[in-house]
């Protein structure tokens, strides 16, 4: 059994049919090719696009800010958490 062989044009649309579907299990079953392969494809799809634009001090700034913002939701979310538990204890916290 030979290795079969596919031309860009037919992976661009498989990518493109797996992230319209939402699914690549679904799209590589019906065009009869394996999931890994088809993941390697939407992978290395999307590493080049990503190396090609680089991004403005805008995005730059929004991807930091962004990054500040989900590290202060975790510590909420922590601290939450840390409360909920020392307010269960013996009472000794739940002045807190």
């Amino acid at each position: 059994m030979g290795r079969r062989v596919f031309d860009e044009s037919f992976r661009k649309m498989a990518i493109e049919l797996s992230y319209t579907k939402g699914s690549v299990k679904e799209v590589a079953d019906e065009l009869g090719i394996s999931q890994t392969l088809l993941s390697k494809w939407r992978q290395r799809e999307s590493e080049s696009s990503q190396g090609v634009a680089e991004l403005t001090e805008d995005q730059k700034l929004i991807k930091k800010l962004q990054k500040e913002l989900k590290d202060a939701q975790m510590e909420r979310d922590i601290l939450k958490k840390a409360v909920g538990i020392f307010s269960k204890g013996d009472g000794r916290y739940s002045d807190l």
